[in-house]
């Protein structure tokens, strides 16, 4: 037989452990070694079964999920994915993704077992493919409280010269909090990503990275008007496109239903509107959606940039583009805001 994925399973609730422990057993490639009823427990039998994954409840006594992660990152680091009914807690939300969990799943309300199983294939998918990330890759994201307004944020809003159109998957949350914390402010551009996030938890991960972004972050909403100085986040479980609202160039946002190629379909939108003033940015995450939306990028004779493989948690979204010959640029992580700001300035 096959090597299993196995799974340690943490959450204190004796009939929640089993119902998520018999959801992911369903699958045969998924073995369950273990449960734990709180943090310190899980850190426990971390370190006595090594997990090749683990699910991780927010609300438990003793210690924690978030200070679960914390000590886990450091003292036996796994890959997490947590499972919470507290996505509506923009705290709890954005600090488990920029501690650097794979994913943070909502529960499914009430977190009745029998509801549980709604969600059973993208809870199973998602331990799959947390076993199979570049975990040297994963870190925790420094950020700093703003103090006071940001001048750039108070002023009126230029003309809207340039779109940075942002496109990852699993584990963009994080890179993508990295890259908006130090993004310098007051440049004369829009942006705009699409996360592989719960659209449940998106209003409240916006509202909490409020307050450390350089930007102004706002949810992508059908019909809303682009502005200078604001980056907008959507969910890409939804099809997002960047439309002409009016004769004078002014863009706004389209929301669509579902569809298999959600950054492709974003970025040609954006390149048909904004034309060379189009920067493409392709961050770590599996599959490889947006090469053909960079291919009108460049047609339009904009400029696509794509994260260093080597850097990536996650390599293939990067690496697809790359090999096609689509990407003008390849950076390190560490150098993406530097590299984006310096493109805009130059199409200013």
């Amino acid at each position: 037989m096959d090597k299993k994925y196995k799974v340690l399973v943490v959450d204190d609730a004796t009939f929640m452990t089993k119902a998520i422990s018999d959801l992911l057993e369903s699958d045969p490639e998924i073995e369950v070694i273990g449960v734990a009823r709180n943090g310190l427990e899980g850190l426990k039998k971390i370190k006595e079964l090594h997990p090749d994954v683990i699910t991780l409840d927010i609300d438990m006594p003793v210690m924690d999920g978030l200070q679960a992660i914390r000590h886990i990152m450091i003292e036996a680091p796994v890959p997490i994915v947590v499972l919470s009914s507290l996505f509506s807690d923009g705290s709890i939300t954005f600090e488990a993704l920029r501690l650097g969990v794979v994913d943070f799943v909502a529960k499914p309300s009430g977190a009745i077992s029998s509801d549980i199983h709604v969600a059973k294939q993208q809870i199973v998918d998602r331990i799959k493919l947390a076993t199979s990330v570049n975990f040297q890759n994963i870190r925790r994201v420094r950020v700093r409280r703003k103090n006071g307004a940001d001048p750039s944020l108070s002023q009126s809003p230029g003309p809207l010269q340039s779109l940075a159109v942002i496109g990852t998957s699993l584990t963009g949350p994080n890179s993508f909090i990295r890259l908006m914390t130090r993004l310098e402010g007051g440049l004369p551009a829009a942006a705009v990503i699409l996360l592989e996030i719960s659209p449940k938890i998106l209003p409240a991960f916006v509202e909490k990275f409020n307050e450390f972004a350089t930007w102004k972050i706002a949810i992508a909403e059908d019909g809303k008007m682009l502005e200078q100085g604001v980056c907008y986040i959507q969910s890409n479980l939804l099809a997002l496109t960047v439309e002409q609202a009016d004769k004078h160039g002014e863009a706004c946002f389209k929301i669509g239903g579902p569809t298999d190629s959600p950054l492709d379909t974003l970025f040609i939108s954006a390149a048909a509107v904004f034309r060379e003033r189009t920067v493409g940015v392709l961050l770590t995450g599996y599959g490889d959606d947006g090469s053909e939306g960079f291919a009108a990028i460049q047609k339009q004779g904009g400029k696509t940039v794509a994260q260093s493989v080597e850097s990536c948690v996650y390599p293939n979204l990067t690496d697809s583009a790359i090999k096609r010959n689509r990407v003008n640029m390849v950076v390190e992580e560490s150098r993406l805001a530097e590299a984006i700001a310096s493109l805009i300035r130059k199409q200013s």
